[in-house]
């Protein structure tokens, strides 16, 4: 007798074509903690520090009441100098702040209080460019380089110099030689000193004009 196909070949079973899902393959990640850590966490709160180094209002008058009431003045440039129209009248704009020569003689403790009168202070220097735009300043109001009081003062401590508007003392033009405290009494800085017409010491009870600077 013939045998038929499917005599010989067994009827295959059914077959189960449904895949398993992801889910079921990879197991479920756990929920991330996408919160980064803060600063804080990071790095440790620094412990309070020793502040007792002197502040500048323990050698340097406190400040008087400021009157802004002063007029702009128009804009006007040169290749030393830039004035801008929110000086006060009279002043000379350089690199954010603005600068006034004052003829008139004073020791350097009430210089000092006639800046900040203005809002300011004697002058402080950080670079050359500064230093050289405060003689032309002297220059056009003198027609010379009269020693001149800027804010410098070491008052506090002997060789430490500090400038009377808190800023860093890390620029210095010192003249040859300079500073010397001079018998022991010389403790505010002055410029237009010697031959090279830089940084002097003086004593503070000396008078002279001076420059005062104040912010824009």
């Amino acid at each position: 007798m013939a045998l038929t196909t499917a005599a010989v070949v067994p009827e295959a079973e059914p077959v189960d074509k449904t895949e398993p899902s992801v889910q079921e393959v990879v197991p479920e990640a756990e929920p991330v903690d996408k919160t980064e850590p803060s600063v804080q966490e990071v790095v440790p709160e620094a412990e309070p520090g020793d502040k007792t180094e002197p502040s500048v209002q323990e050698v340097v008058p406190e400040a008087e009441p400021v009157d802004k009431t002063e007029p702009p003045v128009q804009e006007e440039e040169s290749h030393v100098t830039k004035r801008y129209s929110f000086c006060p009248s009279g002043w000379t704009g350089f690199d954010g702040r603005c600068f006034l020569y004052v003829p008139t003689a004073m020791t350097w403790p009430d210089a000092e209080k006639h800046c900040q009168r203005y809002g300011g202070n004697l002058a402080s220097v950080h670079s050359f460019d500064e230093h050289h735009m405060i003689q032309t300043i002297i220059l056009r109001a003198t027609g010379s380089y009269p020693h001149t009081w800027l804010g410098g003062f070491d008052a506090i401590k002997e060789g430490t110099w500090f400038w009377s508007d808190g800023t860093p003392f890390w620029f210095s033009f010192w003249s040859p030689g300079q500073p010397d405290n001079f018998m022991g009494g010389q403790h505010c800085l002055l410029t237009n000193f010697g031959a090279e017409k830089n940084f002097d010491d003086g004593s503070c009870s000396g008078t002279l004009p001076f420059v005062c600077a104040r912010k824009l």
